[in-house]
Protein backbone atom coordinates (compact mmCIF):
# COMPACT_ATOMS: atom_id res chain seq x y z
CA UNK A 1 0.00 0.00 0.00
CA UNK A 2 1.15 3.75 -0.83
CA UNK A 3 2.37 5.30 2.27
CA UNK A 4 1.28 9.51 2.27
CA UNK A 5 4.77 10.46 4.31
CA UNK A 6 4.13 13.12 7.48
CA UNK A 7 6.40 14.16 10.27
CA UNK A 8 7.83 11.26 12.45
CA UNK A 9 5.91 13.19 15.36
CA UNK A 10 2.66 12.82 13.49
CA UNK A 11 3.28 9.31 12.80
CA UNK A 12 3.93 8.33 16.34
CA UNK A 13 0.85 11.05 17.32
CA UNK A 14 -1.43 8.04 15.05
CA UNK A 15 0.13 5.15 16.47
CA UNK A 16 -0.93 5.94 19.79
CA UNK A 17 -4.69 7.43 18.92
CA UNK A 18 -4.79 4.11 17.24
CA UNK A 19 -3.97 2.29 20.21
CA UNK A 20 -6.65 4.08 22.12
CA UNK A 21 -9.24 3.85 19.81
CA UNK A 22 -9.31 -0.18 19.58
CA UNK A 23 -8.89 -0.56 23.39
CA UNK A 24 -11.05 2.10 24.52
CA UNK A 25 -13.74 3.09 21.89
CA UNK A 26 -13.90 0.32 19.37
CA UNK A 27 -15.81 -1.85 21.76
CA UNK A 28 -18.14 1.05 21.44
CA UNK A 29 -18.19 1.63 17.83
CA UNK A 30 -21.43 -0.01 17.26
CA UNK A 31 -23.50 1.31 20.09
CA UNK A 32 -23.68 4.64 19.38
CA UNK A 33 -27.26 4.27 18.42
CA UNK A 34 -28.70 6.79 20.54
CA UNK A 35 -28.86 10.92 21.11
CA UNK A 36 -26.32 10.65 24.19
CA UNK A 37 -23.16 9.22 24.32
CA UNK A 38 -22.21 6.77 26.65
CA UNK A 39 -20.64 8.24 29.84
CA UNK A 40 -17.89 6.00 29.64
CA UNK A 41 -17.22 7.17 26.17
CA UNK A 42 -17.23 10.75 27.25
CA UNK A 43 -14.75 10.58 29.77
CA UNK A 44 -12.32 8.30 27.82
CA UNK A 45 -12.18 11.16 25.71
CA UNK A 46 -11.94 13.65 27.84
CA UNK A 47 -9.19 12.19 29.51
CA UNK A 48 -6.82 11.85 26.40
CA UNK A 49 -7.44 15.31 25.75
CA UNK A 50 -9.53 14.74 22.18
CA UNK A 51 -12.45 17.17 23.68
CA UNK A 52 -11.27 20.80 23.02
CA UNK A 53 -8.53 19.20 21.68
CA UNK A 54 -7.46 22.47 19.67
CA UNK A 55 -8.24 24.99 22.94
CA UNK A 56 -5.27 26.36 24.30
CA UNK A 57 -3.63 25.46 27.40
CA UNK A 58 -4.90 28.11 29.32
CA UNK A 59 -8.28 27.02 28.77
CA UNK A 60 -7.55 23.48 29.28
CA UNK A 61 -7.22 22.25 25.79
CA UNK A 62 -4.26 20.47 23.65
CA UNK A 63 -3.11 23.39 21.75
CA UNK A 64 -3.00 20.69 18.64
CA UNK A 65 -2.82 22.13 15.34
CA UNK A 66 -5.16 21.77 12.76
CA UNK A 67 -3.15 18.68 11.33
CA UNK A 68 -3.35 17.14 14.63
CA UNK A 69 -6.76 17.30 15.01
CA UNK A 70 -7.34 16.27 11.40
CA UNK A 71 -5.50 13.00 12.17
CA UNK A 72 -7.16 12.32 15.27
CA UNK A 73 -10.48 12.77 13.54
CA UNK A 74 -8.91 10.50 10.55
CA UNK A 75 -8.49 7.92 13.55
CA UNK A 76 -11.64 8.20 15.27
CA UNK A 77 -13.82 7.66 11.91
CA UNK A 78 -11.81 4.66 11.50
CA UNK A 79 -13.85 2.99 14.25
CA UNK A 80 -17.07 5.74 13.96
CA UNK A 81 -17.38 8.73 11.83
CA UNK A 82 -19.93 9.38 14.60
CA UNK A 83 -17.46 10.06 17.45
CA UNK A 84 -16.51 12.99 15.83
CA UNK A 85 -19.99 14.55 17.29
CA UNK A 86 -18.36 15.21 20.47
CA UNK A 87 -14.92 16.34 18.97
CA UNK A 88 -16.31 18.40 16.36
CA UNK A 89 -19.28 20.13 19.14
CA UNK A 90 -15.73 20.77 21.52
CA UNK A 91 -12.95 21.88 19.53
CA UNK A 92 -14.67 22.36 15.87
CA UNK A 93 -16.47 25.56 14.54
CA UNK A 94 -17.55 27.67 17.06
CA UNK A 95 -15.04 26.61 19.41
CA UNK A 96 -12.38 27.98 17.65
CA UNK A 97 -14.33 30.94 16.24
CA UNK A 98 -14.99 32.00 19.89
CA UNK A 99 -11.09 31.64 20.79
CA UNK A 100 -10.10 33.26 17.48
CA UNK A 101 -12.36 36.18 18.09
CA UNK A 102 -13.74 36.06 21.29
CA UNK A 103 -13.45 38.25 24.80
CA UNK A 104 -11.64 37.32 27.25
CA UNK A 105 -15.07 37.26 29.14
CA UNK A 106 -17.05 34.66 26.37
CA UNK A 107 -13.38 32.19 26.11
CA UNK A 108 -13.50 31.73 30.09
CA UNK A 109 -17.35 31.33 30.10
CA UNK A 110 -17.84 29.01 27.34
CA UNK A 111 -14.48 27.10 26.44
CA UNK A 112 -13.34 25.24 29.87
CA UNK A 113 -16.21 23.62 29.93
CA UNK A 114 -15.69 22.10 26.42
CA UNK A 115 -12.54 20.41 27.46
CA UNK A 116 -14.27 18.23 30.54
CA UNK A 117 -17.05 17.07 28.35
CA UNK A 118 -19.51 19.36 30.46
CA UNK A 119 -20.56 21.11 27.29
CA UNK A 120 -21.39 20.84 23.92
CA UNK A 121 -21.59 23.75 21.04
CA UNK A 122 -23.41 23.78 17.80
CA UNK A 123 -23.68 26.24 14.75
CA UNK A 124 -26.43 28.10 13.69
CA UNK A 125 -26.27 28.82 10.28
CA UNK A 126 -29.27 27.27 7.96
CA UNK A 127 -32.18 27.91 7.43
CA UNK A 128 -35.10 26.85 5.60
CA UNK A 129 -34.58 29.09 2.65
CA UNK A 130 -30.60 29.65 3.02
CA UNK A 131 -28.66 26.52 3.14
CA UNK A 132 -25.79 26.68 0.68
CA UNK A 133 -26.47 30.34 0.28
CA UNK A 134 -25.30 31.03 3.61
CA UNK A 135 -25.70 35.25 2.77
CA UNK A 136 -29.67 34.63 2.26
CA UNK A 137 -30.54 33.97 5.90
CA UNK A 138 -33.43 35.98 7.05
CA UNK A 139 -33.01 35.37 10.96
CA UNK A 140 -32.71 38.74 12.42
CA UNK A 141 -31.13 40.71 15.32
CA UNK A 142 -32.70 44.04 15.74
CA UNK A 143 -31.64 46.40 18.62
CA UNK A 144 -33.44 46.09 21.92
CA UNK A 145 -32.74 48.15 25.11
CA UNK A 146 -28.85 47.39 25.82
CA UNK A 147 -29.01 44.24 24.03
CA UNK A 148 -31.00 42.27 20.75
CA UNK A 149 -33.69 40.71 19.85
CA UNK A 150 -33.45 37.75 17.74
CA UNK A 151 -36.13 36.05 15.65
CA UNK A 152 -36.01 33.48 13.24
CA UNK A 153 -36.06 29.55 12.30
CA UNK A 154 -32.96 27.55 11.85
CA UNK A 155 -32.95 24.09 10.90
CA UNK A 156 -30.98 21.29 10.39
CA UNK A 157 -28.63 22.24 13.04
CA UNK A 158 -26.68 19.15 14.46
CA UNK A 159 -27.03 18.74 18.09
CA UNK A 160 -28.32 21.89 18.55
CA UNK A 161 -31.11 20.18 20.91
CA UNK A 162 -28.15 19.45 23.30
CA UNK A 163 -25.69 22.91 22.68
CA UNK A 164 -25.09 24.40 25.42
CA UNK A 165 -23.83 27.55 23.92
CA UNK A 166 -24.50 28.08 19.66
CA UNK A 167 -23.23 30.13 17.32
CA UNK A 168 -26.25 32.27 15.81
CA UNK A 169 -26.01 33.73 12.41
CA UNK A 170 -28.25 37.25 12.09
CA UNK A 171 -29.03 40.11 9.75
CA UNK A 172 -28.46 42.95 11.56
CA UNK A 173 -28.37 45.34 8.43
CA UNK A 174 -30.56 44.03 5.83
CA UNK A 175 -29.34 46.61 2.95
CA UNK A 176 -25.77 44.87 2.95
CA UNK A 177 -26.56 41.74 2.83
CA UNK A 178 -23.81 39.32 3.78
CA UNK A 179 -21.56 42.34 5.70
CA UNK A 180 -24.79 43.49 7.59
CA UNK A 181 -24.76 39.24 9.34
CA UNK A 182 -23.54 39.42 12.48
CA UNK A 183 -22.45 35.98 14.89
CA UNK A 184 -24.07 35.82 18.41
CA UNK A 185 -23.37 33.47 20.91
CA UNK A 186 -27.03 32.61 22.55
CA UNK A 187 -26.94 29.89 25.30
CA UNK A 188 -28.83 26.85 24.79
CA UNK A 189 -31.45 27.18 27.16
CA UNK A 190 -31.73 31.36 26.27
CA UNK A 191 -34.94 32.76 26.60
CA UNK A 192 -37.00 32.93 23.27
CA UNK A 193 -35.43 30.09 21.69
CA UNK A 194 -36.99 26.81 21.73
CA UNK A 195 -35.87 23.28 19.81
CA UNK A 196 -39.56 22.41 17.63
CA UNK A 197 -37.96 19.47 15.77
CA UNK A 198 -35.42 17.34 16.16
CA UNK A 199 -34.76 14.69 13.33
CA UNK A 200 -32.37 11.78 12.75
CA UNK A 201 -31.04 10.73 9.59
CA UNK A 202 -30.27 7.59 7.60
CA UNK A 203 -27.30 7.03 9.77
CA UNK A 204 -26.74 6.53 13.17
CA UNK A 205 -29.17 8.34 15.52
CA UNK A 206 -26.34 10.22 17.44
CA UNK A 207 -26.45 12.39 14.32
CA UNK A 208 -29.41 14.61 15.31
CA UNK A 209 -30.54 17.93 13.19
CA UNK A 210 -32.99 19.95 15.10
CA UNK A 211 -34.65 22.78 14.20
CA UNK A 212 -34.64 25.82 16.45
CA UNK A 213 -37.24 28.77 16.68
CA UNK A 214 -36.11 31.91 18.24
CA UNK A 215 -39.04 34.27 19.35
CA UNK A 216 -37.69 37.66 20.68
CA UNK A 217 -34.35 36.22 22.21
CA UNK A 218 -32.84 38.80 23.61
CA UNK A 219 -29.38 38.57 24.05
CA UNK A 220 -27.09 41.56 25.72
CA UNK A 221 -23.91 43.20 23.53
CA UNK A 222 -21.67 41.26 24.84
CA UNK A 223 -23.09 38.20 23.41
CA UNK A 224 -21.43 39.51 19.56
CA UNK A 225 -19.07 37.72 17.96
CA UNK A 226 -16.16 39.12 15.90
CA UNK A 227 -18.08 42.67 15.88
CA UNK A 228 -21.19 43.75 13.96
CA UNK A 229 -21.39 42.72 10.09
CA UNK A 230 -18.39 40.44 10.68
CA UNK A 231 -20.69 37.33 11.15
CA UNK A 232 -20.16 36.16 7.50
CA UNK A 233 -16.32 36.33 7.84
CA UNK A 234 -17.11 34.24 10.96
CA UNK A 235 -18.91 31.75 9.16
CA UNK A 236 -16.21 31.58 6.21
CA UNK A 237 -13.20 31.11 8.56
CA UNK A 238 -15.19 28.42 10.55
CA UNK A 239 -16.74 26.79 6.94
CA UNK A 240 -13.17 25.98 5.46
CA UNK A 241 -12.03 24.47 8.61
CA UNK A 242 -14.96 22.25 9.02
CA UNK A 243 -14.70 21.37 4.98
CA UNK A 244 -10.97 19.65 6.38
CA UNK A 245 -12.92 18.05 9.38
CA UNK A 246 -15.42 16.43 7.54
CA UNK A 247 -12.37 15.65 4.61
CA UNK A 248 -10.51 13.51 7.11
CA UNK A 249 -13.73 11.69 9.04
CA UNK A 250 -14.62 10.72 5.21
CA UNK A 251 -10.86 9.16 4.27
CA UNK A 252 -10.66 7.64 8.24
CA UNK A 253 -14.00 5.85 7.28
CA UNK A 254 -12.77 4.75 3.62
CA UNK A 255 -9.60 3.54 4.87
CA UNK A 256 -11.34 1.62 7.23
CA UNK A 257 -13.62 0.41 4.87
CA UNK A 258 -10.82 -0.98 2.65
CA UNK A 259 -9.09 -3.00 5.10
CA UNK A 260 -12.48 -4.78 6.13
CA UNK A 261 -13.26 -5.19 2.67
CA UNK A 262 -9.32 -6.48 1.66
CA UNK A 263 -10.05 -8.82 4.89
CA UNK A 264 -13.42 -10.22 3.66
CA UNK A 265 -12.05 -11.18 0.11
CA UNK A 266 -9.25 -13.22 1.72
CA UNK A 267 -11.45 -15.28 3.60
CA UNK A 268 -14.77 -15.63 1.69
CA UNK A 269 -14.37 -18.35 -1.10
CA UNK A 270 -17.00 -18.70 -4.08
CA UNK A 271 -16.80 -20.52 -6.77
CA UNK A 272 -14.06 -22.99 -4.68
CA UNK A 273 -11.87 -20.13 -4.86
CA UNK A 274 -11.36 -16.99 -2.40
CA UNK A 275 -13.09 -14.03 -3.20
CA UNK A 276 -9.34 -12.45 -3.28
CA UNK A 277 -8.57 -14.66 -6.61
CA UNK A 278 -11.71 -13.28 -8.66
CA UNK A 279 -10.48 -10.43 -10.65
CA UNK A 280 -14.10 -8.55 -10.37
CA UNK A 281 -12.93 -8.16 -6.70
CA UNK A 282 -9.35 -7.45 -7.25
CA UNK A 283 -10.34 -3.93 -9.11
CA UNK A 284 -12.68 -3.08 -7.20
CA UNK A 285 -10.38 -3.15 -3.99
CA UNK A 286 -7.70 -1.50 -6.26
CA UNK A 287 -10.03 1.09 -7.36
CA UNK A 288 -10.64 1.87 -3.55
CA UNK A 289 -6.72 1.36 -2.90
CA UNK A 290 -6.27 4.71 -5.23
CA UNK A 291 -8.60 6.51 -4.77
CA UNK A 292 -8.05 6.50 -0.55
CA UNK A 293 -4.24 7.04 -1.69
CA UNK A 294 -4.93 10.26 -4.03
CA UNK A 295 -7.55 11.97 -1.32
CA UNK A 296 -5.01 11.20 1.48
CA UNK A 297 -2.31 13.08 -0.64
CA UNK A 298 -4.28 15.93 -1.34
CA UNK A 299 -5.64 16.48 2.04
CA UNK A 300 -2.42 16.27 3.76
CA UNK A 301 -0.56 18.67 0.92
CA UNK A 302 -3.28 20.83 2.27
CA UNK A 303 -3.04 20.42 5.67
CA UNK A 304 1.00 21.36 4.99
CA UNK A 305 0.50 24.26 3.09
CA UNK A 306 -1.91 25.54 5.05
CA UNK A 307 0.22 25.14 7.83
CA UNK A 308 3.14 26.82 6.26
CA UNK A 309 1.00 29.62 5.77
CA UNK A 310 0.93 29.46 2.00
CA UNK A 311 -2.53 30.54 -0.19
CA UNK A 312 -4.03 27.54 -0.59
CA UNK A 313 -7.03 28.75 -2.43
CA UNK A 314 -10.26 26.25 -3.12
CA UNK A 315 -7.85 23.12 -1.69
CA UNK A 316 -10.22 22.83 1.60
CA UNK A 317 -13.18 22.40 -0.61
CA UNK A 318 -11.26 20.27 -3.07
CA UNK A 319 -10.63 18.25 -0.03
CA UNK A 320 -13.89 17.82 1.53
CA UNK A 321 -15.48 17.12 -2.04
CA UNK A 322 -12.96 14.26 -3.21
CA UNK A 323 -12.85 12.70 0.30
CA UNK A 324 -16.58 12.98 0.74
CA UNK A 325 -17.32 11.14 -2.90
CA UNK A 326 -14.50 8.97 -2.49
CA UNK A 327 -15.75 7.98 1.06
CA UNK A 328 -19.09 7.05 -0.98
CA UNK A 329 -17.65 4.87 -3.83
CA UNK A 330 -15.37 2.63 -1.36
CA UNK A 331 -18.58 2.53 0.84
CA UNK A 332 -20.33 0.87 -2.08
CA UNK A 333 -17.81 -1.07 -3.36
CA UNK A 334 -16.94 -2.60 0.62
CA UNK A 335 -20.76 -3.48 0.73
CA UNK A 336 -20.82 -5.36 -2.75
CA UNK A 337 -17.84 -7.13 -1.73
CA UNK A 338 -19.43 -8.38 1.49
CA UNK A 339 -22.65 -9.21 -0.49
CA UNK A 340 -25.19 -10.13 1.94
CA UNK A 341 -23.45 -9.02 4.82
CA UNK A 342 -22.76 -5.54 3.52
CA UNK A 343 -26.69 -4.63 3.81
CA UNK A 344 -27.48 -6.80 6.66
CA UNK A 345 -28.18 -3.68 9.87
CA UNK A 346 -25.35 -3.85 12.25
CA UNK A 347 -22.51 -5.13 10.08
CA UNK A 348 -19.81 -2.60 10.62
CA UNK A 349 -19.66 -1.88 6.40
CA UNK A 350 -23.41 -1.40 6.70
CA UNK A 351 -23.26 1.15 9.53
CA UNK A 352 -19.99 3.09 7.06
CA UNK A 353 -22.33 2.83 4.24
CA UNK A 354 -24.92 5.07 5.75
CA UNK A 355 -22.87 7.53 7.99
CA UNK A 356 -20.74 8.37 5.01
CA UNK A 357 -23.17 9.35 2.65
CA UNK A 358 -24.73 12.01 4.96
CA UNK A 359 -20.78 14.16 4.52
CA UNK A 360 -21.80 14.25 0.64
CA UNK A 361 -24.63 16.82 1.93
CA UNK A 362 -23.64 18.47 5.28
CA UNK A 363 -20.54 21.06 5.66
CA UNK A 364 -21.67 22.69 2.58
CA UNK A 365 -22.94 19.67 -0.42
CA UNK A 366 -20.66 18.14 -3.05
CA UNK A 367 -22.48 20.87 -5.46
CA UNK A 368 -21.71 23.96 -3.76
CA UNK A 369 -17.97 22.86 -3.63
CA UNK A 370 -17.77 22.51 -6.89
CA UNK A 371 -19.30 26.21 -7.61
CA UNK A 372 -16.47 27.41 -5.35
CA UNK A 373 -13.76 25.34 -6.79
CA UNK A 374 -14.81 26.84 -10.09
CA UNK A 375 -15.40 30.65 -8.82
CA UNK A 376 -11.23 30.03 -8.25
CA UNK A 377 -10.61 28.35 -11.56
CA UNK A 378 -12.43 31.14 -13.55
CA UNK A 379 -10.89 34.05 -11.19
CA UNK A 380 -8.50 36.64 -13.43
Amino acid sequence: MMRIAVSDELEEMRAAVRRFVEAQLEPWAGKLEGAHFPPQVVKAMAAQGFLGMRLDEEHGGAAMSLAQYCLVQEELSRSNPVFSVLTSSTGGLTPMAIQRLGTPAQKKRYLPPLVKGAARTAFALTEPEAGSDSAAIKTRAVRKGGGWSISGVKHFISGGEQADCMLVLAVTDPGKRAKGITAFLVDGKAKGLKTTRVDTTMGSQAWTLAELSFEDCVVQDDAVLGGLGGGFAVAQDALNEGRLNVASICLGGASRLLDLAAAHAKQRSTFGALLAKHQAIQWMLADSATEVAAARSLLYETLRGMEAGREVGSAASMCKLYCSEVAGRVADRAVQIHGGMGVVRGFPVERFYRDLRLFRVGEGTSEVQRMVIARDVLRD
